[in-house]
């Protein structure tokens, strides 16, 4: 396997029942009722999205994470950036990672990426119905450092020259992240394990250096929201024959663009003078979730998904080196989101093929979606 590029995929820790989301909405509650409801709200849109090969999984159990990073490694995956939730010393859908980590299984790399926006049921951070809040402070930076050290000890953690590489999704709503990111460090040292490597998620063009803040790289999250493309049939035409109901109105609930649009838009980007880790995704639809103001990409395949890895690939060893050439893809299983390279019944393994041909992999285990 070409192993100088380190493939990551972001991972959601959500398909395991909890008591909030029994509370908030309704017994027996997991990500898996929304990527079940979903249903295509125009010609040709691709939902549901069924899983193949794992099937409708709960992560309680060992074998389905046994399974999925056996699947991952085998299609040169190098390791999982899981999801982290911490509200004021609250942690919530942590039962997985706290299982990979007490048990030592799988043996596969892995980092944490804090999820720090509000829960809410709007399902998007926003400040509407707020379930759960993040309120910040120093003594909590210094708690949160310190609940995170047993898995920056662990041996499976990845780290960039030796640092443990943690990841905070937006860092802009942290009120000082500078403050935070030094007290991060100060403690990581307090305790031994030396320096943090911390980075930033960077949805949109924010143009800021990671380094006035602080932290050292950000990460090129796909589907970037200021690089989507134009949206389709906006136009004054389209708008009169979505009136006639001669098109959907799904076009002005929603933002549908070209997944190709989409492509072009993150690989026409400024290469900054800071470090940015390259991002891709094999699509993105997250109207299992949203009745309204959902983002739809449309013909995302497989071939087009293996062009733009390789493109990023191939840029990242010009401008990476060592322990720095990475790559994040988003994600190993967003079903909801409709982003995941876990097989599903319509592509099965081929987005998987497709990683594993970029990254010089050669899967032998006898996976069902072939």
């Amino acid at each position: 396997m070409n192993t100088d590029i380190r493939a990551i995929a972001f991972y959601l820790p959500q398909y395991h029942p909890i008591p909030e989301n029994d509370a908030w909405w309704g017994k027996g509650f997991t990500e898996w009722r929304n990527v079940a409801k979903a249903s295509p709200l125009f010609k040709g849109h691709y939902q549901p999205h069924i899983p193949a090969d794992l099937g409708f999984y709960d992560l309680r159990l060992p074998d389905i994470r046994a399974e999925q990073a056996t699947m991952a490694r085998e299609h040169g995956i190098h390791g999982f950036c899981y999801y982290h939730y911490w509200f004021n010393g609250r942690r919530i859908l942590e039962r997985p990672f706290n299982e990979v980590l007490s048990t030592g299984k799988p043996d596969f790399p892995f980092c944490l990426c804090w999820a720090n926006e509000n829960w809410t049921r709007a399902w998007n951070g926003g400040d509407r119905d707020v379930l759960l809040e993040q309120k910040y402070s120093p003594e909590d930076d210094v708690l949160h450092l310190q609940s995170l050290l047993p898995a920056f000890r662990d041996a499976r953690y990845i780290r960039i020259d030796g640092k443990p590489l943690f990841i905070v999704y937006r860092t802009e709503l942290l009120p000082n992240p500078t403050h935070t990111a030094e007290v991060w460090r100060n403690e990581a040292q307090r305790a031994g394990l030396g320096d943090l490597y911390l980075a930033r998620v960077e949805s949109f063009d924010s143009g800021l250096d990671p380094k006035s803040i602080g932290f050292d790289a950000d990460i090129e999250f796909a589907p970037n929201w200021r690089r989507l493309g134009s949206p389709l049939h906006r136009d004054r035409l389209s708008r009169l024959l979505i009136a006639a109901g001669l098109i959907p109105d799904a076009y002005l609930k929603h933002t549908i663009t070209s997944y190709d649009n989409m492509i072009q838009g993150l690989l026409s980007k400024p290469m900054p003078n800071h470090v940015r880790f390259r991002g891709v995704t094999p699509g993105f639809d997250n109207s299992a979730r949203r009745a309204e103001g959902a983002a739809i990409l449309i013909d995302s395949t497989p071939e087009k998904y293996e062009t733009w890895l390789r493109t990023i690939c191939d840029q990242t060893r010009r401008l990476r080196t060592g322990d720095e050439r990475l790559v994040f893809i988003n994600a190993w299983n967003e079903w909801a989101e409709g982003n995941h390279l876990e097989p599903d019944l319509k592509h099965g393994l081929a987005y998987l093929k497709a990683a594993a041909s970029v990254l010089g992999a050669k899967p032998h285990t006898n996976f069902a979606s072939l």
